[in-house]
């Protein structure tokens, strides 16, 4: 076989490999069961759980959260880790539109209702979008308050507002619902 072949072969090989291990757009980053257990290492147990709001729940979430952030649903399901039977945190799974596709984060609350972790599981809109690890750093140990806000206590990420805006939404929305179910 002529070099220029194999060198071409080998070339294209290699993109091949680069691509199959570099997250895609919209691809799945985490599967639910993987970001549980970075919430909850092993030997730490995790109770699948569900609550229902009414109207009036649903209405105090809202104010808690803020009127722009939406709360369409009364079901939630939420998981409870559990170590020595005792809770040491619980994670909720909150799917949303950025712009106009679809971004699933876990938000998991301490036992001081306040943000432990955001793990990002699926982001359907360009990667370019994509908020860095470094970024959702800055969530961790918030608490429902004026400073949980872009232009207050988070910065924003440049080129990306729509995202920040949606990640902020989340956040409040789940301290909110953590508020009023108090798993």
């Amino acid at each position: 076989m002529p070099a220029a072949v194999i060198g071409a072969s080998v070339c294209i090989a290699m993109i091949a490999a680069g691509l199959a291990a570099a997250p895609a757009a919209g691809q799945v980053r985490l599967t639910q069961e993987q970001a549980l257990r970075l919430a909850f290492p092993e030997p730490a147990a995790i109770e699948r759980r569900t609550a229902f709001l009414g109207d009036q729940e649903r209405s105090r979430v809202r104010h808690l959260a803020g009127m722009d952030v939406d709360i369409a649903q009364g079901v939630v399901t939420y998981y409870v880790g559990l170590q020595n039977g005792r809770p040491i945190g619980v994670a909720y799974f909150d799917a949303h539109r950025v712009r106009t596709l679809r971004q699933v984060l876990m938000i998991v609350v301490g036992p001081d209702d306040r943000v432990e972790r955001i793990e990002v599981l699926t982001f359907q809109e360009p990667p370019d979008y994509l908020p860095p690890e470094g970024w959702l750093d800055q969530f961790e140990a918030r608490a429902l308050d004026d400073g949980l806000s872009l232009r207050r206590g988070i910065v924003g990420m440049t080129g990306a507002t729509l995202t920040a805006e949606a990640v902020v939404r989340a956040t409040r929305r789940v301290l909110a619902l953590h508020q009023v179910i108090r798993p």
